[in-house]
């Protein structure tokens, strides 16, 4: 059936028929990334709970999107930074697969401060949250990496044994629900907190420090840099607390990162916001986004008990190009009868070799006091092994689990510096 997306406003099925549409997805560093089709354009997007707008920020000269009816703006979001200059193009269309729309308004960032695809080690070319979330029931299934759309005007929610069905609000086209946190590690007292459900955050849970709930950062922590926003780099404390409440679900031990004022100085407009509940959190369910009735429904699956882990080395690694591999091939000689020829007891084999364009990876930050600081590493060190492995033979997500694995595991790396190869190790330390 052709895709008659002029047929309705918004986001639909183009088989209206059809109750339900399937499509994969890839997961990296706890993110969503699914296929999207702007202007009969392939892209890849972050599909994002805790965005209103779909914001395109990866475009080059090859991307030949087509934009249309396009204005200048400028847009503000977390981080330390002025607002961000930008375009909006109305009347775009935007699919996935089997739904789209015609008439999509679309936010592209002129500078991507972002730099998502070298910290995925893919391109990423934008985000979308609210526009193809809110006429739809949206099932998203972490395990499986499949993302069920559902016809609302032929599925609703249904409660199961296993499942809890959470109350939603809106405010600015974001959603939030209701949980509770025990902050203090010697009481059971906890804080009932708003959090904005927040799919494109990898971290299990963020927290506004200085809120009016007296929200604090534990005694232990460590001062990190958790990410980038619209409007610059986000800085704050990484802690852990005993324990997360959404409902009868219990999330014991989780990390959280407490934000400062002035890097969440634009989330905290919407001032009954205590902070967000991001995908390392939602990844231990199947999650149903059901905007239209203003619910979410949560069903645990067997990673909801797993302890949290964080990278505990002080690096953050980024993708940094291509390398061309020499690559040693090997074959062993058979005759007509498919038995190898040998002569003696031994074997005969055409070595061979072939040239290969591999990943490079290198170093984007090392944070402060870290092991990695310590043993001194630096900022742009471009890796070539890693315990003692070639690095090309990882993705940035292997990577970053290898420095999450248990408190001190032993690092050895093998870097290049201005030309120069150098090696250095190092323990994995648990600071909280």
């Amino acid at each position: 059936m052709s895709k008659d997306v002029n047929a309705q406003e918004g986001f639909h099925f183009f088989d209206q028929t059809e109750k339900r549409h399937r499509v994969n997805f890839r997961l990296i560093h706890n993110l969503i990334i699914i296929p999207v089709e702007i202007n009969n354009q392939k892209l890849s997007f972050i599909l994002d709970s805790g965005v209103s707008k779909t914001i395109l920020f990866n475009i080059s000269q090859n991307d030949s999107i087509g934009l249309k009816d396009v204005k200048k703006v400028q847009l503000r979001g977390l981080g330390k930074g002025e607002p961000v200059a930008a375009l909006i193009s109305e009347n775009n269309i935007v699919s996935i697969k089997n739904i789209g729309s015609s008439s999509e308004t679309i936010y592209v960032i002129l500078k991507d401060n972002f730099d998502l695809s070298s910290k995925m080690g893919i391109t990423i070319h934008g985000i979308i949250g609210y526009n193809i979330l809110k006429n739809f029931v949206v099932k998203v299934n972490y395990n499986s990496k499949k993302i069920d759309f559902y016809n609302t005007k032929k599925y609703s929610l249904k409660k199961c044994r296993k499942c809890e069905i959470f109350p939603i609000e809106f405010y600015r086209k974001k959603p939030y629900l209701e949980a509770k946190v025990q902050l203090d590690t010697i009481g059971n007292e906890t804080t009932k907190v708003k959090l904005l459900i927040d799919s494109g955050g990898s971290d299990a849970l963020w927290l506004f420090e200085g809120s009016k709930e007296n929200i604090k950062t534990p005694i232990r922590f460590f001062n990190d840099i958790l990410g980038e926003g619209l409007s610059g780099t986000i800085y704050g404390n990484r802690s852990r607390i005993p324990k997360v409440t959404l409902g009868s679900f219990e999330i014991i031990k989780p990390t959280v990162s407490f934000l400062d004022s002035i890097s969440s100085k634009h989330a905290r407009l919407f001032t009954e916001r205590h902070g967000s509940i991001g995908a390392g959190i939602l990844k231990r369910f199947k999650v149903w986004f059901d905007y239209s009735n203003r619910q979410i429904m949560l069903r645990k699956n067997a990673s909801l008990t797993k302890e949290f882990n964080y990278n505990m080395s002080g690096l953050e690694i980024v993708y940094s190009g291509k390398q061309l591999v020499k690559e040693k091939e090997t074959l062993a000689v058979k005759d007509g009868y498919e038995q190898k020829l040998s002569t003696n007891n031994s074997v005969s084999f055409i070595t061979s070799f072939s040239y290969k364009f591999k990943p490079t990876f290198k170093i984007r930050t090392v944070v402060s006091a870290s092991p990695a600081e310590k043993a001194g590493l630096l900022k742009d060190d471009i890796l070539l092994k890693i315990n003692g492995k070639p690095v090309y033979e990882y993705t940035i997500a292997q990577i970053t689990s290898k420095f999450q694995t248990r408190n001190k595991s032993k690092i050895k790396m093998i870097i290049e510096r201005d030309g120069i190869k150098m090696k250095f190790e190092f323990r994995l330390e648990k600071k909280i």
